[in-house]
């Protein structure tokens, strides 16, 4: 049994929930979201919680029940809260900034990279810090993703884009003199 998937999804008020043939649309105060239904598992509302249980023992079942789950979990904090990641620019002359519904990134190149944000991602700077929010966790982590691949850390002195939390190993370089 998936100890996951045993878990009640608590939905919290202001958060409606709709189970449909294809997909299950929640809808909350920072927008609307959805999720596909795999025939494997059911949803059922029991008061404030949603509970999601397998159709029977199979395979498929088992793997799909606690992903359904995490992915209805996911929809709900992401109507209610919302979702954040964090980009850090580091390096001499490296800068970021937001232009509209684009993020410019001066990383080295002969020209600044210009990324057009997608529907539902919004990008604030504070330093050189870019903090990307939305309700949707799987898109904002994609996005941020596609970020940081303009420029990944590099080992040696740690110039590019990473994530905040993100630790580069380093690398000890040339050594000075050859004996």
């Amino acid at each position: 049994m998936s100890r996951i998937g045993k878990k009640p999804v608590p939905i919290p008020a202001g958060v409606e929930v709709k189970v449909g043939a294809d997909a299950v649309q929640i809808k909350g105060p920072k927008g609307t979201l959805s999720t596909p239904v795999h025939p494997a598992v059911t949803y059922v509302m029991e008061g404030n919680e949603m509970l999601v249980s397998r159709v029977d023992e199979s395979r498929v079942a088992c793997a799909q029940h606690g992903l359904r789950r995490t992915l209805l979990a996911n929809c709900v904090e992401g109507v209610t809260k919302g979702f954040q990641k964090t980009l850090e620019v580091i390096g001499v002359g490296y800068k970021v900034a937001v232009q509209g519904k684009s993020v410019v990134l001066t990383v080295g190149f002969s020209h600044p990279v210009e990324y057009p944000l997608p529907q539902g991602i919004d990008a604030a700077i504070e330093g050189n810090k870019l903090h990307l929010t939305g309700i949707d966790k799987q898109l904002l982590g994609e996005v941020a993703a596609q970020i940081r691949r303009v420029r990944p850390p590099e080992p040696y002195k740690g110039k590019g884009i990473k994530y905040i939390e993100e630790h580069i190993r380093r690398k000890a370089g040339k050594s000075g003199s050859k004996k």
